[in-house]
């Protein structure tokens, strides 16, 4: 026999259905919350197909989100082994059907037929250095977008306070500028500081810098004070905005710097990480984002897999004696591998600085290739040396 057990996944809870065998469905389907009780009795009837068929089931499962989550970390923890669908494939699987309906028990149900019409591979536990990696770079691509946003609204606020202030500092975010603003958020504040209180103003913000830097400062501003067209502050809430924002800014920009720290000092301790970086164009960031979606290189045993898991692979369409001529990427893979992927490469041909790369790229360019066209052959191109550097645990000049 081969049994396996099917689980449609959704928040807080799983429908189950077990099948000893092709087309022998195994008692009823039953709704199972994922709390440790339930996760216990689960594993009781996982143990009870085991004697009625001879061996442990299989569990096979969609990925959804972080809800399968638990489930996951259970089935690990008790040694069971178990399959990790996407979604896309179970899916296609569905729509095969005649029948329109769609339910949590007849989800379970179809995983289960789905198991036996494909050869799935049990799902290969990752590590742990590696997954901490990997929440750790979506965490700070989350708080990088919520630090742009507060961006975009601390901008249309000083736009309607005090626009003039852009020019004062060449680092409008940095610490000095936002703490100044902060302090003298109007030209009314700034002119009745007058420009002595704020050139101790800046030394006290900014004391690593020269006295004479900081008068320099200190007049800029004053200069913009009086070139600013709300020389009369009028909605108060305006400046409270004003000043929440700043804080926020703070805020995120300690978080992305504790963040960064912490993944720097995670990746270090990786060989991929070094070896990922040997490649010219692949910096601190992209590689920790690239190692860190790819995982283990062994979960591929063959480099076209790595890149259809990116989605750079090229779809295909063909029907009778058409086949389509302009074909697509996939992008069925991980969004994150594909944008790292495609900023290497812009940094890479980018003053020739990765040479390989860059004549690869020419080539593109003079078989008539569109640009984009040429990037994602060269991002193709950067997932094979990829796979091969890390299979061989070789950096890419010993490859050269």
């Amino acid at each position: 026999m081969n049994p396996v057990v099917g689980l449609d996944v959704a928040k807080g809870e799983s429908q189950v259905q077990a099948f000893l065998d092709q087309s022998k469905p195994y008692g009823k389907s039953f709704s199972m919350k994922h709390i440790k009780e339930e996760l216990d009795h689960f594993l009781e009837f996982l143990k009870e197909i085991e004697e009625v068929a001879g061996q442990m089931p299989m569990v096979i499962l969609e990925s959804t989100g972080h809800y399968h989550s638990p489930v996951i970390q259970y089935l690990e923890e008790q040694g069971i082994l178990y399959i990790l669908l996407n979604p896309i494939i179970s899916y296609q699987a569905k729509k095969s059907s005649l029948r329109k309906v769609k339910t949590d028990v007849i989800d379970a149900y179809q995983l289960c037929v789905l198991y036996y019409k494909e050869d799935f591979e049990p799902h290969k536990i990752r590590g742990i250095q590696l997954l901490d990696l990997r929440n750790l770079s979506r965490q700070q691509e989350i708080v990088t977008n919520m630090y742009v946003e507060a961006k975009l609204q601390f901008h249309t606020i000083l736009d309607q306070v005090f626009p003039e202030y852009r020019k004062v500092f060449g680092d409008l975010y940095s610490k000095v500028s936002l703490l100044m603003l902060k302090e003298y958020p109007t030209s009314e504040t700034v002119l009745t500081a007058g420009e002595s209180r704020l050139a101790e103003s800046v030394i006290e913000f900014c004391p690593s810098r020269s006295g004479e830097w900081a008068w320099e400062k200190a007049k800029k501003i004053m200069d913009s004070a009086s070139r600013n067209p709300f020389q009369k502050n009028v909605y108060e809430s305006h400046v409270i905005n004003l000043r929440m924002y700043i804080e926020l800014l703070f805020h995120y920009q300690g978080h992305l710097s504790d963040l960064e720290d912490r993944i720097v000092s995670l990746a270090n301790e990786m060989e991929e990480y070094k070896i990922i970086q040997s490649i010219p164009g692949i910096g601190e960031k992209i590689a920790a984002t690239i190692i860190s979606e790819i995982g283990e290189i062994d979960r591929f045993n063959h480099p076209k897999k790595l890149v259809a898991f990116a989605g750079v692979d090229p779809s295909v369409h063909s029907s009778g004696k058409f086949t389509a001529t302009i074909n697509r990427i996939t992008k069925r893979g991980s969004s994150r591998l594909r944008h790292s992927l495609y900023l290497a490469v812009l940094c890479g041909i980018r003053s020739s600085r990765n040479k390989k790369l860059k004549a690869f790229y020419d080539k593109k360019k003079s078989e008539g290739k569109p640009a984009k066209v040429s990037i994602v052959a060269c991002m193709n191109k950067l997932l094979q040396w990829i796979y091969a550097l890390l299979s061989r645990k070789e950096t890419f000049l010993d490859l050269a």
